[in-house]
């Protein structure tokens, strides 16, 4: 199942254990890097879900009482078995995504990580809470206590662009909780989603405590509005979260919707060190991350030694094949992608912008692309590019940056990079944005703390102890000894 895989595959939904066979309408996989179609995706659909969320259902009333430790051990097991097969999971994420090679081993070894982490923490948190009951009158010689409990069936979409980890950020946290889950994954990362499953399986997680359904919106709508799938985790676009939203009516659901997200740079910043970064986190994995930076805010006074350095940060960067080693900006995950990228480059165009450096297209690839003088007006500000593309915009003063960093109907991730604490403090309480980096770009991220948006980015948390506290549920008992 590597890269050199030729005869293209039918992909199948993986339930209780094993790979079942469903007939629905069959996607074309193509490869970004070549154009070949690898697989066939075959849309298991209401039917499809309707198995995977049965099996689920019996699977989590079978291991509902299973102990932290149990669940820890079926954490720690996927972990070592995730870490075996690494490389495996790598050339798949490299092949069918077209992320570059160094940063898929990256992405491969970091779901390891994270399993390993779910463990630990699920091995320390606290469960509940005493609640002080008496603080009403009539609660006096009574006793009252929380704990936490698992919805029961998860259901969980996730996305193309970091099909591995984005899919155990949802995985090892609803199982932590006690949860069975089900997964539909984007099309591109299906045979990555494919592969934990069977990963998990051999490793000793019960059958049916994770099942994934293939296909595209159709069973994700249908596993959102499945009556048994008690909360839903998505991440993905925004317009693709409202209509789910929708499908999945009043039941629990999380979100991580698009972005725009906004570097500040302040006139007391290390330039070099903010130039390395923003470069990295606006072009590597061509730019299609969610917190991926794309308007960088400077202060007047240093905006053109700093577009001198990210220019040359940028051009240092090596655009080419994703199975390079050295490559930084491999393919786009299909042709329409790097072409809408374009469009929306051309658009800034028409608008009076002008390219300090001009991205250039090769079927799916989109070299580095860097934009001055593109007014709200253009999409480039408005719209998530979710490609290599930057925008460099002029402030005068710190309320001015804050307003046009502010300007965005998303508020998922920032960053500002200053010296001044002062001005720090000042962006982490005025910048609506649900996770602020001062002094790293807006993609850095770790997996300990809680990520998650405000506005159209989205509700709700992921991170490791918050991701299993959103997938899991308080209930309350009451004594009268």
């Amino acid at each position: 199942m590597g890269m050199m895989d030729s005869a293209p595959k039918r992909l199948t939904s993986f339930v209780d254990g094993g790979i079942v066979a469903h007939e629905g309408a069959a996607l074309d996989l193509v490869r970004p890097q070549d154009g070949t179609v690898h697989a066939h995706l075959v849309e298991a659909g209401a039917a499809g879900v309707d198995a995977a969320v049965a099996s689920a259902l019996v699977a989590f009333k079978a291991n509902r009482k299973s102990t932290i430790a149990q669940r820890v051990a079926w954490l720690r097991a996927a972990q070592a078995a995730v870490a075996r097969e690494a490389d495996l999971i790598a050339d798949m994420i490299c092949a069918d995504v077209g992320k570059p090679i160094r940063l898929a081993k990256f992405e491969a070894g970091r779901s390891a990580h994270f399993l390993d982490a779910t463990a630990g923490a699920l091995a320390n948190m606290p469960a509940g809470e005493v609640v002080p009951v008496d603080a009403a009158a009539n609660g006096a010689g009574h006793f009252g206590f929380t704990r936490r409990v698992p919805y029961g069936v998860v259901g969980a979409i996730t996305p193309f662009n970091a099909p591995a980890n984005l899919l155990v950020q949802k995985v090892a946290p609803a199982i932590a909780a006690g949860n069975a889950v089900v997964v539909k994954p984007a099309p591109s990362g299906t045979r990555t989603a494919l592969a934990f499953a069977r990963i998990l399986a051999e490793s000793g997680l019960p059958k049916g405590l994770f099942n994934v359904v293939t296909g595209d919106r159709e069973t994700a709508l249908a596993l959102a509005a499945h009556r048994d799938v008690g909360a839903v985790s998505f991440t993905g676009g925004t317009t693709a979260g409202e209509a789910l939203v929708r499908a999945a009516g009043v039941k629990k659901f999380c979100s991580e919707l698009g972005s725009n997200a906004a570097n500040l740079v302040l006139a007391d910043a290390d330039l070099d060190d903010a130039a390395k970064k923003i470069a990295s986190a606006g072009f590597e994995a061509s730019g299609q991350q969610c917190v991926s930076a794309q308007r960088v805010l400077v202060d007047r006074s240093v905006m053109e030694a700093f577009a001198v350095k990210l220019v040359a940060a940028a051009s240092a960067l090596k655009v080419g094949a994703a199975e390079d080693p050295a490559t930084d900006v491999g393919s786009m995950v299909h042709r329409a992608a790097a072409d809408r990228v374009m469009s929306m480059c051309a658009d800034a165009i028409a608008h009076g912008g002008r390219y300090l450096l001009e991205p250039k297209q090769e079927a799916c690839i989109v070299s580095p692309g860097i934009l001055a003088d593109v007014p709200r007006a253009a999409r480039l500000w408005q719209e998530e590019v979710f490609g290599p593309v930057v925008i460099l915009v002029p402030f005068d003063g710190l309320d001015a940056a804050l307003e046009m960093a502010n300007d965005s109907p998303f508020g998922l991730q920032g960053s500002v990079f200053t010296a001044s604490l002062a001005s720090a403090m000042r962006v982490s309480e005025e910048f609506d944005v649900g996770a602020l980096w001062v002094n790293e770009a807006s993609r850095f991220r770790l997996d300990m703390y809680p990520f998650g948006g405000m506005k159209l980015s989205g509700t709700g948390r992921e991170g490791v102890r918050y991701a299993i506290e959103e997938l899991s549920q308080l209930k309350f008992t009451g004594f009268k000894p």
